[in-house]
């Protein structure tokens, strides 16, 4: 059974957070060909809230892939479920998660899109937990870094639940 805790991190926060990551990004890319991936499901929410706040034209596309399942620990068994349907040779990618944890996932995509011809490949994600990386996967624009805890709402999910809570908050187990 789940314990869900009160908001770690309000709408509020994110709110504000998401102004000043959207002037950062617009900031770096200005006049340049820029593609945001959102890697879905987790950064749906984020990924477009986001968007709406960057004055930037980027294209947008989506990318899915699988490494947690039904479990609260992610996996190094990653599959990549949906692929992007335009081209990035020569433009600027922006992979946008929610979460860059152990880094594994994002190290994969990274690797299958450096070779698609990428002017430059970054990554931005709502929350960064660098403490827990285990890949050499550096988060260029970090929502808000977090050592532990796992954490759902605002897109994040476990086993598809609590995607829709407008706040993040800590889960645990019992």
């Amino acid at each position: 059974m789940e314990k869900l805790s009160a908001p770690i991190i309000t709408r509020e926060a994110i709110d504000a957070r998401l102004g000043t990551l959207a002037a950062e990004i617009d900031a770096a890319y200005r006049g340049q060909p820029l593609v945001l991936v959102c890697v879905l499901k987790g950064a749906f929410i984020f990924f477009a809230d986001l968007a709406r706040r960057l004055t930037v034209c980027p294209e947008v596309d989506f990318v899915r892939v699988a490494s947690y399942g039904q479990t609260s620990e992610s996996s190094r068994d990653i599959r990549f479920t949906k692929d992007m349907e335009i081209s990035i040779e020569g433009k600027h990618v922006l992979l946008v998660d929610d979460i860059v944890d152990s880094g594994h996932t994002m190290e994969f995509l990274k690797g299958q899109f450096a070779v698609r011809g990428a002017a430059s490949l970054r990554v931005a994600a709502l929350v960064d937990k660098a403490a827990r990386r285990e890949a050499q996967v550096q988060v260029d624009f970090a929502g808000f870094p977090l050592e532990d805890g796992f954490i759902v709402g605002y897109g994040l999910d476990y086993a598809e639940k609590y995607r829709t809570l407008p706040a993040i908050h800590e889960l645990a187990f019992e």
